[in-house]
């Protein structure tokens, strides 16, 4: 978004991040027991929304994968869900599906897939649930210059979770990457 801090732009009247944080906060059962955000610059603004804030635990704004080691980090949960604040429409019942994955053995991560136009399923990584126990799995990969989320989620079971059911926003993982993006996803009623 050319260089602004894009979990402070409005939608629906708030701040991208606040509406994730509260978004998430709506959902089901006690998988959430606590919510915290992960924000590099603007660190008051973000303690405004009544949660704890945490940077980046890498340097150099090293993407998805420094937030998510900063939700392991910190984190009081033996799990740890993560969003983005720029998808503003992802499901309300997102932390209950992701859960269901886990009532497989051996599930160390659970991970998003939206259904694609050309009526594939594509992995959604950064809307990913995951076991607090991988938090040295991802330091060791990130501490050997590794930066992909689907290089390190294929380092451990990960169970992909259809989105895919009629009644799903087929634009619920929709991303708004520019400030245009975003007014006609909050202009759009069938969306919101």
């Amino acid at each position: 978004m050319g260089g602004i801090d894009k979990g402070l732009q409005p939608f629906l009247g708030k701040p991208l991040a606040l509406h994730a944080l509260r978004r998430l906060q709506a959902q089901e059962g006690d998988l959430l027991g606590h919510h915290l955000l992960n924000a590099n610059r603007n660190l008051d603004t973000y303690l405004a929304f009544g949660v704890p804030v945490h940077a980046d635990a890498l340097p150099d704004f090293a993407g998805p994968l420094a937030g998510f080691l900063s939700g392991l980090a910190h984190s009081e949960s033996p799990y740890v869900l993560t969003v983005p604040c720029d998808t503003p429409l992802f499901p309300l019942d997102l932390a209950r599906r992701l859960a269901q994955a886990f009532d497989r053995p051996g599930t160390e991560i659970a991970m998003a897939a939206a259904l694609e136009e050309d009526g594939q399923l594509r992995p959604q990584p950064v809307f990913s649930l995951m076991r607090r126990g991988l938090m040295d799995s991802l330091l060791r990969f990130t501490q050997t210059g590794g930066r992909r989320v689907d290089h390190w989620t294929a380092e451990h079971e990960t169970r992909l979770v259809a989105f895919d059911k009629p009644t799903d926003n087929p634009r619920a993982f929709f991303n708004a990457n520019t400030l245009s993006e975003l007014k006609a996803l909050e202009d759009d009623p069938d969306l919101t």
